[in-house]
């Protein structure tokens, strides 16, 4: 990925509105994964990541950042909550579970990538094996007709969705059957049963009867699998998941600890702390694709660390989470931008949303502004949930629009004014009224 921070920062300014600090923090984070990679293998191994903490108030992007980042450059992401490791007493749930979990989604990229390589082949062979089943029923109707013609013929309905809703009987591979390993407390590895059994047998062939639209889509899928080389791509996760993952650890302040006590849950909570630090400092973990060390996972904390502090954490954590940033409330003017600005704004999600009813949605600047300032002031006087709130506010605003709307031939032009906005949001306002009494 040869993106330069300033690009970095862009590409995440399409999608979050502000906080500017966080992300140059991950820009220059994943830009100097790219530095690393290009130096020689002496060096590369002596420079590992700078893992950051994001220290701010619930909904003002913490975890979008982070995703977005992952997903801008294809690298395995997974979310996890710290509180999550307190579970099971003292040591908490197996933190290991989150590297396991790590490798598993960088072993799904990779395949999905590898599938996406060979998927005109396995088109081309789920074609085949469909028009063949399908052959003899097109003889029977034209039975003068050479089979050539009748073949191409059922390729081009197939393709233009013409025999989608045929039933037709074909052989597939029997569906794995998913085994859970562990018990009570324990975190468990769900493995298939055909994949331990797969070195003694050869897959049970199954007849199964469907429409085309579904045997085509399982076809394309099972003739994909025979092309790519599973080995290759486990062993491939693994090192993506080893040198490009990004693990986000949520809620990391529930787990800081500001009391000095010998028991409680205090002590639960640094025992999970001292947990997390080895995978965090790196160590190796062991999976069931083989091993990785997590000395070159990116790791980004979060949490409001509202009533605790990040130094409350214990020392050694705090030592391997250099970058700390501080990300702001988000103010009326954020929210504002917030619903329009965006590549995935909320108006246009809803616009997209409704538009499948044959309602043409369109949002005056004055509605824009008065559905802001209504947000605002709801996180002002009950509990501040960031960008979160747009979207309560909103779903009571069209909550009538979204239930009548049914559909029909002709598009319906509906514009959401300030008025309309007054008018359908008037309770949140008389409570803002009465709010100013009470104070």
């Amino acid at each position: 990925m040869e993106l330069t921070p300033k690009q970095i920062v862009n590409e995440l300014d399409r999608y979050i509105i502000g906080q500017s600090d966080a992300k140059k923090a991950v820009a220059i984070a994943l830009r100097n994964r790219y530095r690393r990679s290009k130096l020689a293998d002496e060096i590369r191994q002596e420079i590992t990541p700078k893992n950051i903490i994001m220290k701010g108030p619930t909904g003002v992007g913490k975890t979008e950042i982070a995703r977005r980042l992952a997903k801008l450059v294809k690298a395995p992401f997974i979310k996890v909550e710290a509180t999550k490791f307190t579970e099971v007493g003292y040591v908490g749930r197996d933190v290991e579970s989150m590297i396991r979990d790590l490798v598993e989604v960088a072993i799904r990229l990779v395949k999905d990538e590898k599938i996406a390589e060979v998927k005109p082949k396995a088109v081309n062979t789920a074609e085949a094996k469909i028009v063949k089943a399908l052959l003899p029923i097109r003889k029977k109707a034209e039975p003068e007709t050479p089979d050539a013609i009748l073949l191409e013929e059922l390729v081009k309905d197939l393709r233009d969705g013409k025999l989608d809703k045929i039933h037709v009987e074909l052989e597939f591979d029997e569906p794995p059957k998913q085994l859970q390993i562990g018990g009570f407390g324990a975190p468990g590895i769900t493995t298939n049963v055909a994949d331990i059994m797969s070195n003694f047998m050869p897959k049970k062939r199954i007849k199964r009867r469907m429409t085309v639209a579904e045997a085509y889509k399982i076809s394309v899928e099972e003739a994909a699998e025979r092309l790519i080389d599973l080995d290759s791509i486990n062993a491939e996760g693994l090192t993506r998941a080893e040198q490009d993952g990004i693990v986000f650890i949520d809620e990391m302040d529930k787990i800081a600890s500001k009391g000095k006590s010998g028991s409680g849950p205090d002590v639960s909570r640094e025992g999970v702390q001292r947990d997390i630090l080895p995978i965090v400092e790196g160590c190796t973990v062991s999976t069931k694709y083989g091993n990785i060390k997590t000395d070159y996972i990116l790791f980004i904390a979060a949490g409001a660390f509202h009533i605790t502090n990040i130094n409350d954490l214990i020392p050694e954590l705090q030592g391997r989470f250099p970058i700390i940033v501080d990300l702001l409330s988000l103010t009326e003017h954020d929210f504002f931008k917030i619903l329009k600005e965006p590549d995935n704004a909320l108006i246009l999600q809803y616009a997209a949303l409704l538009g499948v009813d044959f309602v043409d949605l369109k949002f005056t600047e004055e509605a824009i502004a008065e559905i802001a300032r209504i947000a605002f002031l709801e996180n002002s006087t009950n509990e501040n949930i960031g960008a979160r709130r747009l979207h309560s506010v909103m779903e009571m605003l069209l909550e009538d629009i979204s239930f009548t709307a049914c559909g029909g031939h002709d598009m319906i032009e509906l514009v959401v004014d300030k008025d309309y906005v007054d008018i359908h949001l008037a309770k949140t306002l008389k409570s803002f009224d009465l709010v100013k009494y009470i104070l």
